[in-house]
């Protein structure tokens, strides 16, 4: 029996054939970071994910990727911090609160945020955010919470707590726009049924609106932390770019790096084999945080939806 070429069959095999390619993609890149790894991970084994040197002299070549694994959590964990209730905020402003002489422009001006290319937030950061987060923040921070070892250290301006601000400005437009979405999607048949049981405005977005939607704004969350934990260029400009044990994490107002700002800072220059192969490792292990960040996500967001379909575990 033979399958009649129609327009349908061939659609199907089209997009069975585009939605492969995404996984051929990551295929791909799995493949050439890891045998570009090969090297370094056959040199220094598990060494290579818990050390905290890195000394590229040939001869007494040391690679640890921690500090950087630990730098790319914490500013990243810092954006979330920071970025996420701002940007629910604008969510909910936005789609329950504001008139519409304000929705429509305010709207395009949150999604306009999103084209501004990272490298101007960098220079921005550099140059005029810098000094604000110095003057207004991390001396007035470091003066009566300095005994605290988060707040502790010399503030200079370039350091983690710096990356992670511009991290959270960068995350807004993704997870408000989402979020935003999400919350509109939101039947008024569940805001109705709320007013009428005597339910106030706080008490409706609360417990109904931000309920109804969690999975989806825990989604436009992940998308969020994807984009921070990613980020190299503006972060490249304002953490400092500490290296080897100086990058380890010990106070948000110390120099460090995070994995994509050390690619970035020495893969091209990078004069032996084993060097290069440390870079392409930490590439990897980006992945991989990436690729788990992702899996738990997506196990969380099924779990909640079978809560909600009354399937609860």
């Amino acid at each position: 029996m033979t399958t009649k070429l129609t327009g349908d069959n061939i659609f199907r095999v089209l997009a069975a054939v585009i939605a492969a390619s995404a996984a051929v993609i990551i295929l791909i890149n799995a493949y050439v970071l890891v045998t570009g790894s090969t090297l370094v991970l056959g040199t220094f084994g598990l060494d290579f994910l818990t050390g905290t040197s890195w000394n590229p002299v040939v001869g007494r070549e040391a690679f640890g990727v921690l500090p950087y694994i630990l730098g790319t959590l914490l500013t990243s964990g810092l954006a979330l911090l920071i970025g996420v209730p701002l940007s629910i905020g604008i969510a909910i402003f936005l789609v329950e609160m504001a008139p519409k002489a304000v929705k429509v422009p305010l709207s395009y001006l949150v999604e306009l945020l999103a084209a501004v290319p990272s490298v101007i937030f960098g220079l921005w950061g550099l140059f005029v955010l810098r000094f604000w987060v110095l003057d207004y923040i991390e001396k007035p921070l470091n003066s009566t919470l300095g005994w605290i070892p988060l707040f502790s250290g010399t503030p200079f301006g370039l350091d983690y707590f710096t990356a992670g601000l511009i991290l959270a400005i960068m995350i807004i437009p993704t997870v408000a726009s989402v979020s935003k979405e999400v919350i509109s999607a939101v039947p008024d048949s569940i805001r109705e049924g709320a007013y009428g049981i005597g339910a106030t405005k706080w008490e409706v977005i609360r417990h109904w609106v931000l309920s109804y939607g969690r999975s989806g704004i825990f989604g436009a969350v992940i998308l969020g932390l994807g984009r921070a934990v990613g980020e190299t260029m503006a972060v490249t400009m304002v953490i400092g770019n500490a290296i080897g044990p100086n990058a380890m994490p010990s106070s948000l107002f110390e120099p460090g790096q995070t994995l994509p700002s050390l690619i970035a800072n020495g893969f091209l220059e990078a004069p032996s084999p084993l060097e290069k192969s440390a870079y392409v490792g930490a590439g990897l292990v980006l992945l991989m945080i990436s690729l788990i960040i992702n899996i738990v996500a997506h196990v969380m967001v099924t779990r909640v939806l079978k809560v909600k379909g009354g399937a609860v575990e």
